[in-house]
């Protein structure tokens, strides 16, 4: 495999340039055996350019990790060589991508590498909250401790998202087939009473001129909709890779009615429950708050946490930070101020994740009461008005009739 070198001399120049190696590990012992400092290295791609690849890893399975990091610490515990339960492992693993990582993971062990710094040089397949953990357990001599806390906040994490993904379901199922519905009614529907009113010589009322209108400009401009949407969608994905736009949009999603309300509490849970984490963990405060900002899935909740956690570094104290913000909820403010005070935060922070935990399934419940109806009711008033506006010339011609 070939590799860009961005490497340093031990007189304090810097050299770019492309190796050779079997792996990226043993190119580090080559060129660290030559006296040099390895400043960057990327694998170049199929098209010769730096960290271009013809096939990107995807990033890891929940699940598959999971299950990775429960057997990891399984033969840690047992006390077997961290190198071999690596070893072990990556023969075990049947998914290929994973597999590569492992390979890379082991390779990188092997040759003196930690293993937190091993699965860092993974890039972003890997989580930086789980690279943070293990330096944390490396540090402290618990790793096996670590990587099962890690294991027991995903599974946390990832119920609750599960929970909230299951609850929209029919909501959206719902909203779907009123979609089609509707389509079928505009698309076919429409144009055979067209064709049946146009025999009369007759204007028709408003209101159906009207859906016959829109199923008229629909059925012309069909071959334009799609080609639309996929390009107002490329559109919206480019703006949202802008620098910031994901926080403003994640910032607007927190003004929508029920939903925001949901969203924000999630955030704070998520939050709340991975600063424990990591605090349990024996991260420091500062370092622990900068890998939750970069870990949260809200964008504008991990901009205002990244804020506040800059503060702390200059010595105020984190529910004063928070505080300052005014986006984060009050209850989270006094029970960080309590945990400070009596030097039990991470217990407090635990609290207030399981607390709004259990804000999230009431207000779920709540919104999906109140949405399920609210969307039949609109559905079944969208419904029949397209109904009324094509039966209605029929009912006047009946009345003229008599």
């Amino acid at each position: 495999m070939e590799f860009h070198c961005r490497l340093g001399t031990e007189t304090g120049e810097v050299i770019e340039g492309v190796h050779v190696a079997e792996n990226e590990a043993a190119l580090r012992q080559e060129l660290e055996a030559k006296g040099l400092y390895v400043l960057a290295l990327s694998r170049r791609g199929s098209f010769g350019w730096p960290g271009l690849s013809s096939a990107p890893r995807r990033r890891i399975r929940t699940r598959e990790f999971l299950v990775f990091n429960q057997e990891l610490a399984t033969l840690l515990r047992a006390g077997l060589p961290l190198v071999q339960s690596l070893d072990i492992l990556r023969q075990r693993m049947d998914d290929p991508g994973f597999k590569a990582v492992l390979n890379d993971v082991h390779d990188r062990v092997h040759a003196g590498a930690s293993l937190s710094e091993a699965f860092d040089a993974q890039g972003e397949i890997v989580p930086g909250m789980y690279t943070a953990s293990l330096l944390a357990g490396e540090k402290s001599g618990g790793l096996e401790e670590v990587i099962r806390r890690y294991v027991d906040y995903v599974k946390v994490v990832t119920a609750l998202q599960r929970k909230t993904l299951s609850a929209m379901i029919y909501p959206v199922i719902l909203l779907g087939l009123s979609l089609v519905v509707v389509s079928i009614i505009i698309l076919r529907v429409v144009p055979e009473f067209e064709a049946f009113y146009a025999g009369f010589g007759a204007e028709l009322p408003l209101m159906t001129r009207v859906v016959v209108g829109v199923s008229n400009a629909a059925r012309g401009n069909l071959l334009l909709i799609a080609p639309g949407a996929a390009l107002a969608a490329w559109a919206a994905w480019r703006w949202l890779q802008r620098p910031g736009r994901a926080a403003l949009l994640d910032r607007l999603v927190l003004r929508l009615p029920g939903v925001g309300s949901i969203a924000g509490r999630f955030a704070t849970s998520q939050l709340s429950r991975t600063l424990a984490t990591l605090l349990g963990g024996g991260i420091p405060l500062v370092d622990a708050i900068d890998v939750a900002a970069r870990a949260l899935g809200n964008r504008f909740y991990a901009e205002q946490l990244a804020v506040a956690g800059q503060r702390v570094r200059e010595g105020e104290a984190l529910a004063a930070a928070l505080a300052a913000r005014g986006i984060f909820p009050s209850v989270v403010i006094r029970m960080v101020e309590v945990g400070e005070a009596t030097g039990a935060l991470r217990e407090m922070l635990t609290s207030v994740a399981d607390f709004f935990d259990e804000e999230i399934d009431t207000r779920l419940g709540r919104f999906v009461a109140v949405i399920e109806p609210v969307l039949l009711i609109v559905m079944g008033i969208v419904i029949a008005a397209l109904l009324v506006a094509l039966y209605l010339p029929l009912l006047q011609l009946g009345t003229v009739l008599s």
